[in-house]
């Protein structure tokens, strides 16, 4: 399989999904609580969120694995609220692969063209071409235990693609593997999926891989969905406090609002951009800036302070800078000089690179 991930996605016509007050109570507690999402064909859209927060039960309703307490499922305006699984045109992909134990490969991948009752012929061909599209090709007559966790995971995406599904829904579905093959499986899937062009959702509790894989994120949290947009707009101008917090690291200042994104913290006007309604001078307000966008300098303007901490990363040299405001994180490129520890510094931003809203309750 090609890791290319700049390939354009064939226009698709279908595949667009539509959720409406989407609500599901488990064990007398509800976890999904009026979800409303639209996609687009052929888009790739990450449920992100921590354990629990409900993003595999609205996966799972998807599918027709769980029928909702309220709302309403559509797909190309059909409504499939109340339909089982095996009458919704969906492939699913589950973290633990889900094969049959006892089937080859192929019989493995051809399950669901037999439930449909594909002619023989028609389906062994199906097969075949479900294995090459995936890289198994030489491994059709193998059982499940004689293949890596990579290769598992790759069959039960055959087997999910060969009914040409109008959606594909991903279950944590590399959370089994190991960091590298996890990446390169990943990347394999994206490019698979931006060939085919087969609209995808993805759950996942991994940031970094929904920011990679993904046209737009929708972040849930305790069952609500707390933002949804394009991986840039999540992470640089997070929605509630909650996205902010959660997806990579964050600074964060609480202050008062002055008009136009500046405000003052600990009696510095520093700037950013609003997010949501703009608050009015006077009103108390958080500051969020992630720490790659800190820029440390000895001279200029920003937020006065003190270096307290350096730690090489590879790539990278975190440094950690104590400031009136509280400890500011700062993320210095390769190459780039490293102040020395006890060194007065300022710390500034773009105010495009941080972002500003009403303080949270």
């Amino acid at each position: 399989m090609s890791t290319v991930t700049e390939t354009p996605a064939p226009a698709r016509t279908r595949g667009r999904l539509h959720l409406s007050g989407l609500r599901k109570s488990l064990g007398g507690k509800e976890v999904v609580r009026g979800i409303d999402l639209r996609t687009e064909p052929g888009e790739f859209l990450t449920l992100l969120g921590p354990s629990g927060c409900g993003k595999s039960t609205t996966l799972n309703m998807i599918a027709g694995h769980l029928l909702p307490d309220g709302g309403r499922i559509e797909v190309d305006g059909r409504d499939l609220t109340s339909l089982p699984a095996n009458r919704r045109a969906m492939g699913m992909v589950f973290q633990s692969y889900a094969l049959f134990p006892h089937m080859t490969i192929a019989d493995n991948v051809a399950f669901g063209l037999r439930m449909r009752r594909t002619a023989a012929e028609t389906r062994k061909k199906k097969v075949a071409e479900a294995l090459e599209m995936v890289g198994l090709d030489g491994l059709a007559g193998r059982h499940p235990r004689q293949l890596s966790g990579g290769q598992q995971q790759r069959a039960a995406l055959a087997r999910a693609l060969v009914v040409e599904p109008d959606l594909l829904l991903l279950d944590e579905p590399f959370s089994n593997l190991d960091a590298q093959l996890r990446v390169r499986l990943r990347d394999e899937v994206l490019a698979l999926q931006r060939r085919i062009g087969t609209t995808t959702i993805l759950v996942t509790h991994d940031q970094e891989e929904a920011l990679a894989v993904s046209d737009r994120i929708a972040v849930m949290a305790d069952g609500v969905l707390h933002q949804l947009g394009d991986p840039e707009t999540v992470y640089l101008r997070p929605g509630t406090d909650f996205v902010a917090r959660f997806v990579g690291e964050i600074n964060l200042f609480d202050g008062e609002a002055l008009g136009e994104g500046r405000c003052r913290v600990a009696g510095h006007v520093l700037s950013a951009t609003p997010v949501g309604p703009v608050p009015a001078p006077g009103a108390a307000v958080r500051l969020y800036v992630r720490p790659e966008a800190v820029r440390v300098s000895a001279s200029g303007d920003g937020l006065p302070g003190t270096v307290s901490a350096t730690r090489f990363l590879g790539t990278r040299v975190r440094c950690t800078v104590s400031t009136v405001a509280g400890p500011v994180e700062a993320t210095l490129p390769f190459g780039e000089p490293v102040p020395a520890l006890g060194e007065e510094v300022r710390c500034a931003w773009q105010s495009q690179h941080a972002s500003v809203s009403a303080r949270p309750e």
